[in-house]
């Protein structure tokens, strides 16, 4: 998106020699105020306040200087600007009109040696199915709270070229993400971030850095691409599809989970045993690759 000349446009501000281009606490609030932007609950926006907490991303997300980096939901570009210091480009895909017409004249100002080397995709990520530039092999970003999961997935779905992801996001969801077969929190998000990667919990990241501040801590989530899907005829459709009935109903055995699935509960007991899973056994407990072996069996229609 192309800013006209009555978008609001933040402050042009030249740096001083040896200021520091990342946003500090009071970056952030005047370029809200001259934009007009007050972060949304609807949009699960929380801005980083804080540099030091920046480039302890960049460095956990291990972004190395000949890195593509995608961000999504870059805000004011707090992280944006961190994220330009280090890779080589960096492309960010942001929703809100303003915060999207207001960002590249903040590279600008506070980056302009960098400037070209960063792109702007004005849209809704879960609809951005390609980008600008060459692919991206890693993802950094501070995912909004309410979309964190469908986006995550999104964006491994449709890039397979992303080697390296970390995202911040809720510390619940980031447990969520990383748990292992056999926990409580281990579901659906856990079982589909673990098809397309290796995935482990990579830090915490407390309130007072954000503003406004979360009732919540936050989590940084590392996914390391896999070389590929674990080993199946099934698809990943068909793989999801197992997945998404058994947590339906996760209290109940699979026999039973994933009657409705296989369409009744005999040929869902037939399929499990196919597949070498129990059918006493329960969703939280199976590998995606046990997934994987009962999707195999998906019953013709």
């Amino acid at each position: 998106m192309t800013s006209s000349p009555t978008d609001p446009q933040p402050p042009e501000n030249p740096l001083s020699p040896g200021q520091d281009a990342l946003l500090g606490p009071s970056d952030i609030r005047e370029l809200a105020t001259a934009l007009g932007v007050r972060p949304t609950k609807q949009r699960g926006q929380n801005f980083v306040i804080d540099a030091n907490t920046v480039r302890r991303i960049i460095r956990t997300a291990d972004v190395r200087p000949d890195d593509v980096v995608v961000e999504v939901g870059p805000g004011l570009g707090s992280l944006t600007l961190g994220l330009l210091e280090t890779a080589r480009h960096v492309t960010a895909v942001e929703i809100d009109d303003t915060l999207a017409a207001a960002l590249p004249a903040t590279v600008n100002a506070r980056l302009p040696e960098r400037a070209q080397n960063f792109a702007l995709v004005h849209s809704d990520a879960l609809r951005v199915t390609e980008l600008p530039g060459p692919p991206p092999a890693a993802l950094v970003a501070n995912l909004p709270y309410n979309v964190a999961v469908p986006v995550l997935l999104h964006m491994l779905e449709h890039f397979p070229t992303v080697e390296r992801t970390l995202v911040m996001v809720q510390s619940e969801v980031a447990d969520r993400l990383a748990a292992a077969p056999g926990s409580k929190v281990y579901g659906v998000p856990s079982v589909k971030a673990n098809w397309y990667a290796e995935v482990k919990r990579a830090g915490t990241i407390g309130r007072n850095v954000f503003w406004p501040a979360p009732n919540v801590d936050s989590g940084l989530v590392s996914l390391v691409r896999r070389d590929g899907p674990p080993a199946t005829k099934a698809t990943r459709e068909q793989v999801f599809a197992v997945v998404d009935a058994a947590f339906a109903q996760r209290r109940k055995t699979l026999r039973a989970a994933l009657s409705g699935w296989a369409g009744s509960a005999a040929a869902a007991e037939a399929a499990l045993v196919a597949a070498g899973v129990s059918p006493q056994a329960r969703g939280e407990s199976l590998t995606v690759e046990e997934f994987a072996a009962i999707a195999e069996h998906t019953p013709a229609r």
